[in-house]
C-alpha cells in the first residue's frame, strides 16, 4: 500500500529527535490501547497482517499528525467495525448496546504472558522449491498494489543480490486481505545504497527482507 506509513526515503519530515522521556508509556491509555489490541488479536477474527493494514488505510493527514498509540487505536476500531464486534454509537460512548458477539478465542489474563513468550510464529512449511539461492542478482517488482505490502517504495524496481535465504513464511499480502497465508520464501535481499538514493550518500548498503514474490532476476520483466 503507498500509504503516509511508508516513509522511507522521503523527505521534508524534519530531524528525528530523541525524546528525553523514555518510558514505554506516555500515558495510562496508551497502555489501555496496547492492552485491548493484543487481547482483540487473539480473538482470531483478524491476523496481524489485516491489523497492520488497518492502521495503513488510515488517511496521510490523519497518520502522521497522530501518535504512534493514536493510531493504533484507530486502525483497532476499523477492524471492530468491519468485524461487526462494535459499532460507531458503541465504540463512541463506550457502551455496549446489545448482546456480545461470539468470537473464537478469549484471552484470559492468566495465560498473557505464555502468550506474549510463545509469540506467534511465521514460519510455514513448503513444497515449493525456492526460485532464488545466495548470491544470485535480483531485481524487486515496481509493485503499486492498493493493500497492504511490506516491499518499500523506495526499494521497488532496484537491483540487489540474495545475501540470506530464511525458508517460507505467511504471504503477508494475501493474508492481510483475506485470501488466507500463502506461505512463501523470504530472503534478504542487500542493495547498495547509490543504487536506492543515487551517490549522493554516506551510506554503504541497506538490506531489506524481500518475499519471493516481489523479487525476478534482473532484465526478466519485472517492471
Amino acid at each position: 500500500m503507498n500509504g503516509a506509513q511508508d516513509v522511507g526515503g522521503m523527505q521534508a519530515f524534519g530531524p528525528i529527535r530523541a525524546e528525553a522521556d523514555v518510558s514505554l508509556f506516555h500515558a495510562d491509555w496508551e497502555r489501555r490501547v496496547l492492552a485491548i489490541t493484543l487481547a482483540m488479536g487473539a480473538t482470531g477474527k483478524w491476523n496481524i497482517d489485516m491489523s497492520r493494514a488497518a492502521r495503513e488505510s488510515l488517511p496521510p493527514v490523519q497518520y502522521l499528525s497522530s501518535s504512534y498509540y493514536e493510531i493504533w487505536f484507530e486502525g483497532l476500531k476499523r477492524l471492530l467495525l468491519s468485524t461487526g464486534l462494535a459499532t460507531a454509537e458503541e465504540i463512541g460512548t463506550g457502551e455496549a448496546k446489545g448482546a456480545a458477539a461470539p468470537v473464537p478465542r478469549v484471552l484470559t489474563a492468566d495465560a498473557v504472558a505464555a502468550a506474549l513468550l510463545r509469540g506467534s510464529p511465521v514460519n510455514r512449511p513448503t513444497a515449493v522449491v525456492a526460485r532464488f539461492k545466495v548470491g544470485d542478482r535480483v531485481q524487486t517488482r515496481q509493485l503499486n498494489p492498493s493493500t497492504h505490502t511490506r516491499l518499500p517504495r523506495y526499494c521497488r524496481g532496484r537491483r540487489g543480490r540474495i545475501i540470506a535465504v530464511h525458508g517460507a513464511h505467511v504471504f503477508p499480502d494475501a493474508n492481510s486481505v483475506g485470501l488466507g497465508e500463502q506461505p512463501q520464501w523470504l530472503y534478504t535481499v542487500c542493495f547498495d545504497a547509490a543504487e536506492l538514493w543515487g551517490t549522493d550518500t554516506t551510506a554503504a548498503s541497506v538490506c531489506v527482507d524481500c518475499w519471493e514474490p516481489y523479487l525476478d532476476y534482473p532484465n526478466a520483466g519485472s517492471a
